[in-house]
């Protein structure tokens, strides 16, 4: 047994699919702009996702900065491996390098 069963829950959740992202809010209604501008990206190349809302579980939202050594949400984990916030999404997607690193790990992308 773990010793922290919130973690238990993350890396659950982080297995389950090979895209997501903890965000404020859903997919389909951002509550921030920081995890709205995420979901715009992943949206924009076309990239299947699993969006975990952390507003509805006070011990994931917190769990996570823990889990992952990083003090703010969005944090996106792509095949297990986090990726990293807003900011890194952003400037890899404006570089070009989002698409790289999704093709890979073997992730499709649909856009262009």
């Amino acid at each position: 047994m773990s010793e922290n069963p919130v973690f238990d829950r993350i890396k659950g959740e982080v297995a389950s699919q090979d895209v997501v992202l903890f965000m404020k809010g859903t997919p389909v209604f951002p509550q921030c702009g920081f995890s709205n501008a995420v979901v715009q990206v992943l949206t924009y190349l076309g990239v299947p996702f699993k969006g975990i809302n952390v507003l509805e579980d006070d011990d994931i939202r917190q769990g996570i900065k823990e889990f992952s050594e990083w003090p703010t949400i969005p944090q996106l984990y792509v095949k297990g491996e986090f990726v990293g916030g807003c900011d890194i999404v952003r400037e890899m997607f404006e570089q070009g390098e989002l698409r790289d690193y999704l093709a890979q790990k073997g992730v499709q992308t649909e856009a262009a």
